[in-house]
């Protein structure tokens, strides 16, 4: 593990990079805090002044709006979980539909084979083979019969046999399609609640800033940049940087590479790219640029990705963020990560420990 600061990860710009490691430059964009921290003390102006605000304090109204944020993006990760069920559901019945049609057919022909020998049967004047046969009297038409009747009564079994297992087959595709089509119901409706919870939280959340004044919405983004800020310095002062690793590997330094191109792009929440992205939208863009396929959300990313040590980390790795693994990162050298922060923000650079750290994954894992 290289301790010199010259690994790959380390160009995030090495003056922002330097100065994030530092703490001491402000984190270039806003991160979440977790709801009921407290923060640094509003700025001139900042008052309950029964202004723009509401008679809210512009530190209340940060509080709210920053967890109204952080609420909607828990809501998304449900969201799109819900949506990557459905479409692994309606994958499922798209398959039992298919085999449901190949039974039928072969139910189909089975049918006709067995209304067939049933015909057959009854133009024998519905006397069985076995009756017919000792009724002859001639001894070699007698050891023929016997050859026949035995190959006659094993093609009837076997088509029997055919015709349950078939059936059965059909009765246990119509019980696997009626319980896709239940969990797909299911997933649907979370994803419609998911769906209604996040646009009524980013609707309350845009109506708060935008009856801010353009002043005050530029001492609102400073809030949280302050509060950044001082989490990243807090993070650092633990001796954190000394322990991080610089170089990433081959895969890792590709997702890097992906995640930094993404620099200034809006955050829309839902989105993967290219041109807008959520916070999970972006680590998955960017390791399947890589070459690794990962989870869609940072709930499952964090559930099913190797986990790290936070003081193993190196560059390409992901960090996810409070307790509801609501948030993710990508680490990218120096004590600094990218990410898709929020609604009205955009990819960017900011302290890797400027928000509460639940653990670190690794998607290239041995």
């Amino acid at each position: 593990m290289r301790r010199d600061g010259r690994g790959r990860g380390v160009s995030v710009a090495a003056a922002t990079a330097l100065v994030c490691a530092l703490g001491l430059s402000a984190v270039p964009e806003a991160a979440y805090a977790a709801p009921g921290e407290p923060g640094p003390a509003p700025g001139p102006g900042g008052g309950a002044d029964g202004g723009a605000t509401g008679g809210q304090s512009l530190e209340e109204v940060h509080q709210e709006v920053d967890g109204l944020y952080r609420k909607a993006e828990s809501a998304t990760d449900a969201y799109n979980l819900a949506r990557e069920k459905q479409a692994r559901q309606e994958k499922a019945i798209l398959k039992i539909a298919r085999a449901v049609v190949k039974a039928q057919k072969e139910m189909a022909g089975l049918r006709k084979r067995a209304g067939a020998m049933a015909r057959a049967q009854y133009r024998g004047g519905g006397m069985p083979a076995e009756a017919r046969l000792f009724l002859n009297g001639d001894p070699g038409e007698f050891l023929d019969g016997v050859t026949l009747a035995r190959k006659g009564e094993k093609a009837t079994h076997g088509l029997i046999g055919r015709l349950e297992r078939t059936q059965a087959a059909l009765d246990r595709y119509a019980d696997s399609a009626s319980l896709e089509w239940e969990r797909l119901d299911r997933s649907r409706a979370k994803k419609a609640a998911a769906k209604k919870e996040i646009l009524r939280k980013l609707a309350r959340a845009q109506r708060l800033e935008s009856r801010l004044a353009k002043d005050e919405r530029e001492r609102l983004r400073q809030l949280e940049e302050d509060k950044a800020r001082g989490a990243q310095a807090k993070w650092l002062d633990t001796g954190i940087l000394r322990e991080l690793g610089s170089g990433a590997t081959a895969m890792g330094g590709r997702a890097v590479d992906f995640a930094r191109a993404q620099l200034g792009k809006n955050y829309v929440w839902g989105a993967v790219g290219p041109d807008t992205y959520d916070c999970s939208g972006l680590t998955q863009r960017a390791w399947s640029a890589a070459g690794r396929a990962i989870p869609r959300t940072s709930q499952e990313q964090w559930r099913l990705l190797p986990k790290v040590s936070t003081k193993a980390m190196r560059p390409g790795d992901l960090i996810i963020y409070f307790r509801d693994a609501s948030h993710v990162g990508m680490y990218v050298g120096s004590g600094a990560m990218i990410h898709a922060p929020r609604p009205g923000r955009q990819v960017t650079v900011a302290g890797a420990g400027s928000m509460p750290i639940l653990g670190v994954v690794r998607p290239d894992a041995r």
